[in-house]
């Protein structure tokens, strides 16, 4: 019965995610905002009455009822930012948005993530690069999750080359479940929900609209633990999907082409501008973000032998211990600690000699 009102956030009009998550906190659950007086949520910080008078919430309510019937009816999935399926490294992001659709089956918790965009205008060089980087990425880093959009060019080169060399791949997408588009990628859609999934934040209401495809990049840039531009002109979505995987803190990297090649500009700007990592092969990603080819468990005997370990250090250490490398991000998510506390913890364990910091932010347990 919750769903209805998980899906129902979709349809309010002039909210927005970040107060959304304001008035969900304030009226103590999801339904219960739903049943929350109007007068009583203006005293929820940022909600003036501009807000309230465009809030409709019975409407709402009607429309998620029939969009729950195209749901059940199409095997679509709902994630609720509260939910454990939802993808926790969007919490970090405050434009994120508050419930997302999916098909397929794919843990978008997974501990390595990495989002490959470019141009729809690909060349031979950067589909070639695109193809090589990720067959690298398959044998030396298994099992990482490759994002991106569905779109032309780099995209669909990057979705492709997931499946050929047996990764799973998320097509995120700027539409509901009732079309697909570009239609002439339909097939590989399909083949996407079998291997990973196809995740969207748009219902079967939606129409095709430029801005949603803006809107997609920032969900793009935030499920990942880094963007990687392929190929790229001065000006592009790929940029776009750059500059905000930079503002969630996110590292971006940008392979580098000849002076004079128009989809080269893009990504060299980036590079130049210290905007993104030089990426020339997969090694400099491992490097920055701490991947290693051997991703085994680390043994955190001996660290525990001699240092004596507070609950929230224990804890630190347990979560590093199960997954070998974890990004901040990710540590602060899966202890429910706030990000400046687990900065804290993590700089005094380091002291300690218990974990050891890699580029990108990222930790490990000390050998």
């Amino acid at each position: 019965m919750e769903t209805i009102y998980k899906v129902a956030f979709s349809f309010l009009n002039g909210l927005g995610s970040i107060n959304a998550r304001k008035v969900i906190a304030y009226s103590g659950g999801v339904e219960a905002f739903f049943r929350e007086k109007k007068q009583n949520l203006l005293k929820v910080p940022g909600i003036g009455k501009n807000i309230i008078q465009k809030l409709d919430r019975d409407s709402a309510l009607r429309d998620a009822e029939a969009e729950l019937k195209f749901i059940e009816g199409n095997a679509i999935k709902v994630a609720f930012y509260l939910d454990e399926n939802f993808p926790q490294r969007l919490l970090n992001c405050p434009d994120s948005p508050i419930t997302l659709y999916y098909k397929g089956e794919i843990d978008f918790n997974a501990s390595r993530i990495l989002s490959v965009v470019g141009t729809r205008n690909a060349t031979e060089y950067g589909r070639e690069n695109c193809n090589k980087l990720i067959k690298a990425l398959a044998s030396h880093v298994e099992k990482t999750i490759i994002v991106s959009g569905l779109a032309y060019g780099i995209d669909i080169c990057a979705h492709k080359a997931a499946m050929q060399y047996n990764l799973p791949t998320v097509a995120v997408v700027g539409h509901g479940f009732h079309l697909m588009y570009p239609a002439q990628h339909r097939k590989y859609a399909e083949e996407i929900i079998h291997s990973g999934a196809i995740i969207t934040e748009f219902t079967s209401k939606s129409v095709i609209d430029p801005r949603h495809f803006v809107r997609r990049n920032r969900i793009v840039a935030g499920m990942a633990d880094a963007t990687l531009v392929m190929e790229s002109a001065r000006k592009g979505g790929s940029l776009t999907t750059a500059e905000i995987a930079n503002s969630y803190n996110r590292d971006v990297f940008a392979f580098p082409g000849r002076s004079g090649d128009v989809y080269s500009q893009g990504c060299n700007h980036l590079i130049k501008t210290n905007q993104a990592h030089l990426v020339e092969s997969v090694a400099d990603i491992e490097y920055i973000l701490g991947w290693e080819n051997d991703l085994g468990k680390k043994d955190a005997v001996q660290s525990r032998m001699f240092v004596e370990l507070s609950m929230e250090e224990g804890l630190i250490v347990d979560l590093l211990n199960n997954e070998s490398k974890l990004g901040i991000d990710m540590l602060s998510i899966k202890s429910n600690l706030p990000m400046s506390r687990v900065s804290s913890l993590l700089l005094k364990m380091e002291f300690e000699g218990l974990i050891r910091a890699l580029p990108g932010k990222i930790y490990s347990l000390t050998s």
